[in-house]
């Protein structure tokens, strides 16, 4: 009788049914972590195009949150600023009424209540610090409290800023410097409420000089909104800069995002393929050293 050499099928067989399992538990794991491989190394020839998009992707995510911070702070800017505007085109609309129809109804509270809102903008902060004293984070923009104080002062004794602007790196090379001093923003405003605080407490009856001094604060109003306006542009335009570069940053953050899950990220099909076939290869492997190992104990029985 002719006896077949099992011994050797099953050494055979069974190494081939250890690489099958740990084939089987690769892709096993494939399945759970939805990753190719377990580490760059893995990753073959894309493992170094993966680590620079990682790095390219960390920087442009950086940047990104520094222009939507950026963009914030801009609209803080955007919003004071607008406040100012407006309540002293609120005053000026006033003065012009009054000045023309002689009826002071409101007026002195109507000047307290612009030069309040004045002093709150220029005094407002963002959190960290106040927003228009440039680097002076511990000082007070805008010094006096009432508006009988602002008598005699100079813009250099009126206001605690200085001219130190601060600078955020929004995109790739790109650098925007930010910020607007107290003083710049709102000396020509200072003139027109030191006019009318000058003036005295307007009363139901206006005297010549206080006619006067409400005709030269239009006047200063009327200079000094311009530039009031010319600033609050410039800031506008670089709140829609931080944007834009926030939105492309956003975009190529994404595109990053997904050269890496291209190289790393598993196919969860071709993973369901292989499990499905990886399966039956071992199962049959297990049928097949099922049948070597009877037909070694049949072997050595006889």
């Amino acid at each position: 009788m002719i006896r077949v050499a099992t011994i050797p099928l099953q050494r055979t067989l069974s190494s081939g049914i250890q690489q099958a399992q740990q084939r089987l538990a690769d892709t096993q794991l494939q399945l759970n972590s939805g990753k190719k491989a377990n580490d760059l190394a893995g990753l073959g020839i894309d493992a170094g195009r993966t680590l620079s998009a990682r790095s390219l992707r960390s920087a442009q995510d950086a940047q990104s949150s520094s222009a939507k911070r950026l963009g914030t702070t801009l609209s803080l800017y955007d919003a004071n600023i607008s406040n100012i505007d407006e309540s002293a085109a609120d005053l000026r609309q006033k003065l012009m009424t009054v000045i023309g129809t002689g009826q002071t109804a409101g007026l002195q509270g109507a000047i307290e209540g612009a030069f309040d809102q004045f002093r709150a903008a220029l005094n407002a902060t963002d959190g960290s610090g106040p927003l228009f004293a440039g680097a002076q984070t511990d000082a007070t923009p805008f010094k006096p409290q009432t508006l009988s104080e602002t008598v005699g002062l100079t813009p250099a004794t009126a206001f605690g800023n200085d001219d130190v602007r601060a600078s955020a790196r929004i995109g790739d090379g790109v650098d925007m410097t930010y910020g607007v001093g107290a003083r710049e923003l709102g000396s020509g405003l200072l003139s027109a409420f030191q006019t009318l605080a000058g003036a005295g407490t307007i009363g139901d009856t206006l005297t010549p000089g206080q006619i006067d001094a409400l005709k030269t604060a239009l006047g200063q109003i009327d200079s000094a909104l311009p530039q009031v306006r010319a600033i609050n542009a410039e800031n506008g335009r670089k709140q829609t800069e931080a944007e834009t570069l926030a939105t492309r940053g956003e975009e190529r953050s994404d595109l990053l995002t997904s050269l890496i899950s291209d190289a790393e990220d598993a196919d969860y099909g071709e993973i369901a393929m292989q499990l499905t076939q990886q399966q039956t290869v071992l199962k049959a492997s297990y049928s097949v050293f099922t049948q070597l190992s009877e037909l070694s104990l049949t072997q050595y029985l006889r």
